[in-house]
């Protein structure tokens, strides 16, 4: 029997949130041991230290005010959350931490921790903290989650007229990609320089629309992702931006096990509201002082390890946690973009190119 066709994004989403046979509703995580993936909270306590640093100096920024909302979504397992709380200084009476999670199994593990509270949707976020759309201070975090947004899939092709394009969408039947009907590109396609060659591309709109329902929580702060890819959608071209994950390996086809494994791609940051700032990964940590931390890690490590306490040793794996998170080739290349609300002083409208 023929099943309907489903976009390439529907069936994404099939594939990783189904309530029960979705790849993340029965067993898919980031982590070391038991994982699929290995995210940069996962390479240990560094990157929510020196992101904790970053929430302090927000709040500051922000007046210190009373209250201070950090919204985390895609929370997994919430390692990043229990880092972050674990260091924070300044502001930590002020913090109220909320964890978005899809996952019910992942949300159950991160809401373990009394220090917060976890909704499953953004959606949610405002009602939970008593707030109206556009009233939170704050910011949203999000590491690695765009990438996990459903997007469609389209190939672009030269048209019959001079300088024209088209599109076919990629469908999925039966498990297997089919082409859509050729229709004229849309015009964004050409604003984003994407090549007309005919190879597929992917189209972030749920990304984009995530973006600007993550603003519109906020009176005054930020919005803050980190994530792979690329600052302009051309040069996907020249990589292998569409993946799946499963047990750490790297696996192929997406088509394959549908539920089974991750399928993520690399970002096309062009194709998100235009953000305030954007910078990688290793340079956004070397702004919030990551080599201080690394620095006493050494003293802490140079101090005791000749009698090879567990201080010291902790110490010693810090420096080579700052070496894998800023990596250039790996986690370091990775893009981090923020989108500031009013109230910050160089916040800006949220704009961009909205879905095709």
């Amino acid at each position: 029997m023929v099943t309907p066709p489903e976009r390439f994004d529907d069936y994404m989403e099939r594939c990783l949130y189904h309530p029960r046979d979705g790849f993340y509703a029965e067993h898919g995580s980031a982590g070391r041991a038991g994982g699929d993936f290995v995210t940069s909270p996962e390479v240990g306590s560094l990157f929510g230290a020196v992101l904790a640093r970053a929430v302090d100096r927000w709040w500051i920024e922000l007046g210190s005010p009373d209250r201070f909302v950090v919204v985390e979504a895609g929370a997994g397992r919430g390692s990043l959350a229990r880092s972050i709380l674990h260091h924070v200084e300044h502001c930590a009476a002020a913090l109220d931490y909320v964890v978005v999670e899809r996952s019910d199994r992942l949300r159950v593990e991160a809401a373990g921790d009394d220090r917060v509270r976890a909704v499953a949707d953004l959606g949610e976020v405002a009602s939970l903290l008593g707030v109206h759309e556009g009233g939170m201070v704050g910011v949203v975090l999000a590491n690695e989650l765009l990438d996990n947004l459903p997007f469609r899939l389209v190939r672009v092709a030269p048209g019959d007229g001079a300088g024209s394009a088209t599109q076919e969408e990629v469908w999925v039947t039966d498990g297997r990609p089919v082409l859509g009907v050729p229709t004229a590109a849309d015009p964004r396609l050409a604003r984003l320089r994407v090549p007309t060659d005919g190879a597929l591309m992917p189209l972030f709109d749920r990304a984009a629309l995530w973006i600007r329902q993550a603003c519109s929580l906020l009176a005054a702060g930020r919005v803050v992702v980190f994530d792979y890819g690329v600052r302009h959608s051309q040069e996907l071209v020249e990589r292998q931006w569409l993946r799946t994950y499963q047990g750490h390996r790297r696996g192929g086809d997406p088509f394959e096990a549908p539920g089974r494994s991750d399928i993520t791609a690399d970002i096309a940051f062009d194709q998100l509201p235009e953000a305030t700032r954007i910078e990688t990964q290793a340079e956004f940590l070397e702004q919030h002082r990551i080599a201080d931390l690394v620095e006493r890690a050494r003293l802490a490590w140079r101090e005791g390890a000749a009698t090879g306490d567990l201080a010291a040793m902790a110490a010693r794996s810090r420096v080579g946690e700052a070496e894998a998170l800023t990596d250039p080739t790996g986690l370091g290349g990775f893009l981090v973009a923020q989108w500031m609300a009013a109230g910050n002083p160089d916040a800006g409208s949220v704009s961009g190119p909205g879905p095709v």
